[in-house]
């Protein structure tokens, strides 16, 4: 892992950008150290460097915690295949023009997902070979559907917190019945772009017998403040 810029910030977190291999990713670490580990992404494709994203990584790390986020393949500034850039302008175009959009999203976030994984569990090997992170390992993020299949595949995670704003394909829905460890769900009740129905029933797909499930008025982007308060207690009733 190769540390290509550092700062302090004013609260005693000190960020770091990196590389490994060809993944950017950004990590930030408490002032007291070691600390456990928090991997962090946001919805499908969108940057390491979003805003809302970054809000959520400081305000968790200066809580105690280590907290990871990458560009994986596709995601950010990385570069996007031909088949990539022709299935989001399909699906921009159907947007527009309010037509059902699924099966172009499978086309889009399915692959996105499968390729992320790998990436994400590459990462965090090279993490946890930092002396300032010592697990335990969650995971928090509005990519829903990356978090079920890093889950499920990686035994290291054992809690999420997931956001049910974004699209998850049917693997992942599937994948969901596998997913055994605890979980906070956050869905806004009036997201125009993920119906209210099918965040439900993904809710209901879970396999963990610790659940719990925070739903609120508002759109996509109207998540509460005070729910990232909570999800931070939801952390550290597993990862302390």
């Amino acid at each position: 892992m190769h540390v290509t810029s550092e700062q302090r910030l004013a609260d005693g977190v000190r960020e770091r950008e990196f590389t490994l291999g060809e993944t950017p990713g950004t990590l930030w670490t408490p002032r007291t150290t070691p600390a456990p580990l928090v991997l962090m992404s946001h919805n499908n494709g969108l940057s390491k460097a979003d805003p809302r994203l970054v809000a959520r990584a400081r305000y968790t790390a200066a809580r105690g915690y280590a907290v990871a986020t990458i560009d994986a393949a596709g995601c950010g500034d990385r570069p996007r295949s031909a088949a990539d850039e022709r299935a989001r302008a399909d699906l921009r175009r159907a947007l527009r023009a309010g037509e059902p959009a699924d099966e172009i999203l499978e086309s889009v976030v399915g692959p996105l997902v499968e390729n992320a994984v790998p990436e994400w569990r590459s990462t965090l090997d090279a993490l946890l070979e930092l002396p300032e992170i010592d697990g335990p390992i969650g995971y928090s993020g509005g990519w829903a559907a990356l978090g079920i299949a890093l889950a499920v595949a990686e035994p290291r995670v054992v809690a999420a917190a997931l956001f049910a704003g974004g699209y998850v394909p049917r693997a992942q829905r599937e994948e969901a019945r596998r997913l055994t460890i605890p979980l906070l769900f956050l869905l806004q009740w009036d997201d125009e772009g993920n119906p209210r129905q099918r965040a439900l029933d993904l809710f209901d797909a879970f396999g963990s017998e610790e659940k719990t499930l925070h739903a609120n008025l508002g759109g996509h982007t109207g998540t509460p403040p005070f729910e990232l308060e909570d999800t931070c207690r939801f952390l550290d009733r597993h990862l302390r």
